[in-house]
């Protein structure tokens, strides 16, 4: 009896051991393939050391969802609950804003006042089809600050399982980088370069306004070189990163020297140039046409130094966005969209965080990029299509070629680089040559450093209507979100080292998805197998016990 009563105690008290370590010990364990369920170290590293709450209202519920978009659902959920069993500030809630019936149109447009816009879904279940409506958005908030964090990631021509793939992959990326916004002071110092006749603030308004999320930003002119060269280097010198936005006046050898020297003392810049002057909208005149020129902007030697050379020729694309122009006469016009060659939807490279699962950027009259031998290293970042050609100048460019059928077989010049990354330690363009200043010290190498050439100032360029900027996301001609907010964000993110955010991007996480319309064909079929098989076997199972039983006591 007393071992009896020894045995159970001894269970008991492991028992209660075994409860008591499970409680204090916690551990969760990834056995997927692509460890979708394993946060990032970079986004780990923003959300651990949080001590006030992070309140997430998920606006991505409902019960009408399509299939795919549950399965966003669910990986949201999981997600956040990863990042909550890492820090148990951040709080999260999902939200049906249209559940209750009373207050839905209410809730819709408090919504969409707040910048959340609506996504319409076709729904094909069990071979009907319908609509639905939600809202892929989450708002987080902190200490008073909210940001906005998008769920979906568009891309062009995607279908909706390729819609929400890409939404999963991007998921952590979009939650990191709003905790980010939220919890990290702004540190980096950005240089818009003024001077050399750049666009105007207003059409770069878009893309300004979202780098203000994340760095400070200045304008900066170079108009003091003249006089106190080294002054404006100094002051130049004071911040991380300069952008040039389609300048279209030359720069002068003392500015180059300058900028040249910002670069060899470790400063990052992206530069986006025209080599050829043409602009849409000087086609919309009574004629319907102008003539593209050559621009010459003094910087060829400097960046041939650098390894790269923008050519004065325009690339055309079968692969591109429309142009929208007004047809018919009379009272009888319309707005067309109409192929347009001159504006290439180019593809970003895979293999890089900057364009890794990024939409297609759309250019207007881009230029080719040769790359040259040297020690940098260059990464082709942007491309047009396969079907491409190149185009001289000077020539005229006419809107009268959006209504003609194009001559495939001379785009024939394969895809050509559009935009470029260098990255390692430059050697000035000034080396072994006569300077045009004076400075107290020119170094004839950097340390080691980035830059971005994109040939082409429209990527960065929005349009303005009666209500001021538009979204530079959104191409008004093809009605599509296009990625050149995004290349650029992502492009600042890698010049100013943001790696920890940036490759989190490149986590590859793959989406399996069930049929549906193989589905709405075979659901009879499986129905009946599903129905039928189990009373088969159990019939031949019951046929068999009782031959065997009869045989066994036959005798």
């Amino acid at each position: 009896m007393k071992k009896k009563i020894k045995h159970i105690a001894i269970t008991v008290i492991v028992l209660i051991a075994i409860n008591v370590i499970g409680n204090t010990l916690f551990k969760r364990f990834d056995l997927t393939e692509d460890k979708r369920y394993t946060l990032s170290e970079s986004a780990v590293a923003i959300i651990k050391n949080i001590d006030s709450p992070i309140v997430i209202d998920v606006f991505l519920d409902g019960d009408d969802f399509p299939s795919e978009f549950r399965r966003l659902q669910t990986e949201t959920k999981q997600l956040l609950e990863e990042f909550s069993n890492i820090n148990d500030n951040i709080v999260f809630n999902f939200i049906n804003p249209l559940e209750n019936e009373t207050t839905r149109e209410q809730n819709i447009n408090q919504l969409i006042n707040r910048g959340l816009a609506p996504m319409q879904l076709s729904v094909s279940e069990s071979g009907k089809s319908s609509k639905a409506i939600i809202f892929p958005w989450a708002l987080a908030s902190f200490n008073e600050q909210t940001v906005t964090i998008p769920l979906i990631k568009n891309k062009i021509g995607a279908s909706q399982q390729e819609l929400v793939s890409n939404s999963v992959q991007h998921l952590e990326y979009a939650f990191a980088d709003g905790f980010n916004k939220l919890t990290k002071p702004k540190q980096r110092k950005i240089a818009i370069l003024k001077g050399n006749q750049q666009l105007d603030d207003i059409y770069i308004a878009d893309f300004v306004k979202k780098l203000g999320e994340y760095y400070f930003i200045a304008p900066f002119t170079l108009d003091s070189v003249t006089t106190n060269a080294q002054k404006t280097l100094n002051d130049l010198k004071a911040f991380d990163l300069i952008i040039s936005a389609k300048p279209t006046q030359a720069f002068s050898e003392r500015e180059k020297l300058v900028l040249d020297q910002f670069t060899m003392n470790g400063g990052k810049s992206l530069w986006l140039l025209d080599a050829v002057s043409i602009e849409k909208d000087s086609l919309y005149n009574n004629a319907g046409k102008n003539y593209a020129v050559s621009r010459d902007l003094n910087l060829t030697d400097f960046f041939f130094k650098y390894g790269v050379r923008i050519n004065p020729s325009i690339v055309a694309d079968l692969y591109s966005a429309p142009i929208m122009l007004a047809t018919g006469k009379d009272n009888d016009t319309r707005l067309m969209r109409l192929r347009w060659p001159y504006s290439p939807l180019a593809k970003g490279n895979t293999n890089h965080p900057i364009t890794n699962n990024l939409n297609l950027v759309k250019f207007d009259f881009a230029n080719p990029i040769d790359t040259l031998k040297n020690s940098i290293e260059k990464t082709v970042l942007l491309k047009s299509s396969e079907l491409s050609k190149l185009e001289g100048v000077p020539r005229e460019i006419s809107l009268e070629l959006a209504t003609q059928e194009p001559e495939t077989v001379l785009y024939n010049k394969g895809s050509q680089i559009l935009a470029v990354l260098l990255e390692g330690e430059f050697n000035s363009a000034y080396k072994n040559l006569i300077k045009p200043l004076k400075l107290a010290t020119i170094k004839d190498q950097s340390s080691f450093t980035k830059m971005i050439v994109i040939a082409d100032g429209d990527v960065i360029k929005n349009n303005v209507d009666r209500n001021g900027p538009t979204n530079l996301a959104f191409d008004r001609s093809s009605n599509q979100e296009v990625g050149n907010k995004e290349f650029l964000l992502n492009a600042v993110n890698y010049l100013l080292d943001d790696d920890g955010l940036i490759n989190i991007r490149s986590k590859e996480i793959a989406v399996a998805f069930l049929d549906q319309q193989k589905i709405a064909n075979e659901k009879t079929k499986w129905q009946l197998i599903n129905t039928t098989l189990p009373l088969v076997l159990l019939t031949l199972f019951g046929f068999v016990f009782n031959f065997i039983r009869k045989k066994k006591y036959a005798s």
